[in-house]
């Protein structure tokens, strides 16, 4: 069987905006120091904003439009950023994938799966975020995860499965009664037809996912990958033996968790249901 070639690296809106930042500035005969004592932010920022590796704010391309006096074209270019561009670079890919996918397995030891989050839960996942995240970076990234549950409510969503550890559940991310809401929008998912939601017991002599969180996709072409994320960090699999490698690991964590049913009754015992 012939092997998929690996794709080559994209260039990002990101990274091409920066690129014109960097001319802006030379043009205008400054140092990234300088330009960032104008604006009133670390070098730091500039740098990445320069390599692409961090994306421009609105109100700080407003700021270098008239600092370097460039008529709003950066402030026009972030406006027109596409959407998916959004998310963090390594997970831009994921992403798009996810979007499309027909399939969908999903193991998490952390938090709560983005997709099944509400927004008061993502929100007080993004505020724990170090180094902390700007105002407007915040609302930008709850808003973008809120925007990914879009799937769900697809014509023909993809077939969903969800393992989620005990210990997430007893973790209370924000106020109490916010954690009580997250959890009634799992038990309501829960009894979604196209999905499936498990939760690993923490009291288990047994566990194939100690090596951390995983998803798995399959494709409108029936091509199966694999993404794995942690600290900021996350790149798609693509070889056929690795991708079958999680694939039976993913099988095993199913039969390890609580069946759907009884996740059901742990989440309405969690609710104070009888």
């Amino acid at each position: 069987m012939q092997q998929r070639k690996k794709s080559s690296k994209k260039v990002t809106s990101w990274e091409v905006l920066g690129k014109q930042l960097a001319e802006f500035r030379r043009v205008a005969g400054l140092t990234q120091g300088q330009l960032a004592d104008l604006a009133r932010v670390g070098e730091d920022t500039v740098s990445s904003v320069e390599q692409g590796r961090r994306r421009l704010q609105a109100d700080l391309a407003e700021r270098l439009d008239e600092i370097l006096e460039t008529k709003r074209a950066l402030s026009t270019a972030v406006s027109t950023i596409p959407r998916h561009e959004r998310y963090p670079l390594f997970a831009q890919d994921f992403i798009e994938h996810e979007r499309n996918a027909i399939t969908l397995l999903s193991y998490q030891s952390h938090v709560i799966p983005g997709l099944l989050q509400t927004p008061e839960y993502a929100r007080t996942v993004f505020e724990n975020a170090y180094p902390p995240l700007g105002t407007q970076e915040l609302e930008e990234a709850v808003q973008a995860r809120i925007d990914r549950k879009e799937i769900l409510s697809r014509e023909k969503p993809p077939l969903m499965s969800f393992i989620i550890e005990e210990c997430v559940l007893q973790r209370h991310l924000g106020a109490p009664e916010a954690m009580k809401r997250q959890i009634q929008h799992l038990r309501e998912c829960a009894g979604l037809p196209f999905l499936s939601l498990q939760v690993m017991p923490t009291e288990t002599d047994a566990h194939a996912g100690l090596a951390g969180a995983l998803v798995l996709l399959e494709t409108p072409d029936h091509d199966h990958l694999a993404y794995i994320e942690g600290q900021h960090k996350g790149f798609m699999v693509d070889d056929l033996g690795e991708v079958s490698m999680y694939q039976q690991r993913y099988g095993m964590l199913r039969a390890q968790a609580l069946t759907p049913q009884r996740t059901k009754v742990l989440l309405d015992t969690l609710l104070g249901v009888t």
